[in-house]
This record gives C-alpha cells, sequence and structure tokens, in this order.
C-alpha cells in the first residue's frame, strides 16, 4: 500500500510539472522573461547569463537587452509578454478557485450531523411549531448571523462524540431514561417543554471543567453531561439536546455565551423562544425566567446547529471567547 501512495504522489509531482501547469508556474516565478525564453529554445542559457549581467550595470529591462544583442525580436518579446499576462490571469483565477473550494469546506450548519434526531420522540423538524424568522434582541442587544461555524469546534466536537457514545450499550441506557422522562412532555406547547426540561436537568450536579474533565473548559455531550454532571455550557447544551428530541425545531433554541456583570464571569445559558416570548433556561436560577426580566447577562454569542450570532450593545462591542474555539 505505501509503494503505491508514493508512486501515486510521484505522478501527481510529475503531472505538476507538464503542460498547462508548469507553464503558469513558470509565467509566475522568478526571472519568469529569460527562463521562459530559455525553456522555449529562444535563447540559450550562456545568452540569459551574458545578458543578466550586463542588466546589472546598465539597469535597461532584459528584453531590450535581448533586442539590442539580435537574440529575440521586438515581435517575440511582446508575444512572450502577451503570453505570460494571460497565463498570470490564469494563475490569478485557479488560486482564487482554490480557495473558494477550502472555504466550502469548512464546517457550515448543514455538515453539522443532526445527532438528536437519532433519538427523538417527535420530528426534529417539527412542523407544528411555527417558524420564526424575526428573534427579539437578545437582552437589548445587536445580533450578526453566520452559517460558518469552523471557529466553534467544541461545538462541533461534542455534536461528533454525541455520536460516537450513541452506540455504547451503557449510553442507550442512558438515553432511554432520558426518553421516558421526556415522553409525558411530547406534543405540549414549546414554553411548557422548555419549564420542565429546565426542572429536569437542574437536578444534575455541577461539576467544573477542571475537576470533571482535567481541562479548563470542555463542551460535554448530553450522554456525558447525565452520567457525570458538568458546568453551565453542559447543562444547556443537555437542555437544547432533550428539547430537540421533543421536537422543538432549531431556530426556537440557542445557547448563549454571556457575561454575568454581577459575578464578572463568563457564563453559558439556552435561549429559547415560546409562545410566550423569550425564555432564558440556567442552571444558576431554579425556574425558567422570561429574558426581559434580566439585566445583568450581557450577552456575547449565541450559537445553534444552524448559525451562530454575534451580539454587541450599545455601550461597547463584545468579542467572541477564546473558550469558543479550540
Amino acid at each position: 500500500m505505501r509503494s503505491t501512495s508514493v508512486n501515486n504522489i510521484n505522478k501527481g509531482r510529475n503531472t505538476a510539472n507538464t503542460g498547462v501547469l508548469r507553464q503558469i508556474k513558470n509565467a509566475v516565478s522568478r526571472n519568469k522573461l529569460g527562463e521562459s525564453l530559455v525553456l522555449n529554445g529562444r535563447i540559450s542559457p550562456y545568452d540569459l547569463k551574458t545578458a543578466l549581467k550586463i542588466q546589472k550595470t546598465s539597469y535597461q529591462p532584459l528584453g531590450l537587452i535581448l533586442i539590442d544583442q539580435n537574440k529575440i525580436s521586438q515581435r517575440e518579446l511582446n508575444l512572450l509578454l502577451l503570453r505570460q499576462k494571460v497565463l498570470r490571469i490564469t494563475a490569478t483565477t485557479m488560486i482564487f478557485i482554490a480557495s473558494i473550494c477550502v472555504m466550502a469546506k469548512r464546517p457550515h450548519a448543514a455538515e453539522i450531523k443532526d445527532v438528536p434526531a437519532r433519538i427523538a420522540l417527535a420530528d426534529t423538524a417539527n412542523e407544528a411549531f411555527s417558524k420564526i424568522n424575526h428573534h427579539p434582541k437578545l437582552f437589548g442587544a445587536k445580533e450578526k448571523r453566520s452559517n460558518n461555524l469552523s471557529a466553534f469546534t467544541k461545538w462541533t466536537e461534542m455534536f461528533e462524540s454525541f455520536d460516537v457514545a450513541l452506540e455504547d450499550k451503557k449510553s442507550k441506557r442512558t438515553i432511554k431514561k432520558l426518553q421516558t422522562d421526556l415522553a409525558e412532555l411530547k406534543s405540549t406547547s414549546i414554553h411548557k417543554m422548555a419549564k420542565n426540561v429546565n426542572t429536569l436537568m437542574n437536578k444534575k450536579k455541577y461539576i467544573d471543567d477542571s475537576k470533571n474533565w482535567g481541562k479548563s473548559d470542555y463542551w460535554a455531550n448530553p450522554i456525558e453531561f447525565l452520567t457525570r454532571g458538568g458546568d453551565c455550557e453542559d447543562f444547556a447544551i443537555a437542555k437544547y439536546v432533550a428539547l430537540r428530541v421533543l421536537g422543538v425545531p432549531e431556530n426556537r433554541m440557542r445557547v448563549a455565551i454571556v457575561q454575568d456583570q454581577k459575578k464578572n464571569i463568563p457564563h453559558a445559558v439556552l435561549v429559547v423562544y415560546s409562545e410566550k416570548g423569550t425564555m432564558i433556561l440556567d442552571n444558576q436560577n431554579k425556574t425558567m425566567l422570561a429574558a426581559k426580566s434580566i439585566n445583568h447577562y450581557k450577552p456575547i454569542f449565541s450559537i445553534n446547529r444552524e448559525a451562530w450570532w454575534l451580539h454587541t450593545t450599545p455601550d461597547e462591542p463584545t468579542t467572541v471567547l477564546a473558550t469558543a474555539a479550540r
């Protein structure tokens, strides 16, 4: 297998040095005019070396020196310069297309697997709940949406680990119990489901990441949280997934990272857009609260499986915390 791989790599390298790719490479490399003339057989390497020596003292353009020496004609020079210009444009276009392809490989919402759908008690694209196109300002902040989730590796990796964990036998027992606990809430209103899910999850034990996982910041999947407890974002994630299991649409929920201005620390909550307004599911409060009743949280960013939103407040812009990324 190794020898085949090496052959394929070498074959790719050989191909890259011939034909159009080689022409493009030569056109954009240093001393491209002289090298192109040598490669095309218009002048010899010795002719180029002589012309370059003259250029060092006369500071004349290389093309004019070669014309004066009758090595090439003005017409040949013009054609070569035109050809190089076309190749440069081609190279620039190829680089641009390649960069677009790289951008397309970044984790976007559509690429994150809908893991909660695997254990759903109701259709996770539930049409029983009307979709909302406008979201009220969260704690009075403006928001800007993006579908590019590439920076939020802890969020995307949580879904990946959740998907893998669902195959474990012990995990299946944990999920079965969760489904049993949630079953009686099925087909009720979003407000009622959110209220009861908040109460259910808040019974779990709060444990700091450093003590629970030996890391300063770890976003646990719901199975890990239900088994070992967790910190604020783990509570929020578990509530998010539980409501997705009950069929609540993505655009009705976001995990929000906020600044707790009373404690002066970052904190995570779940935001639910219910039929009774924007509700906050918070492990620091036993009961679900209306967002409008909370005035000590400053939103930084919020996220769901479809997108993320940057929040800015009138007094000063906020920036995404390092905990959102790697």
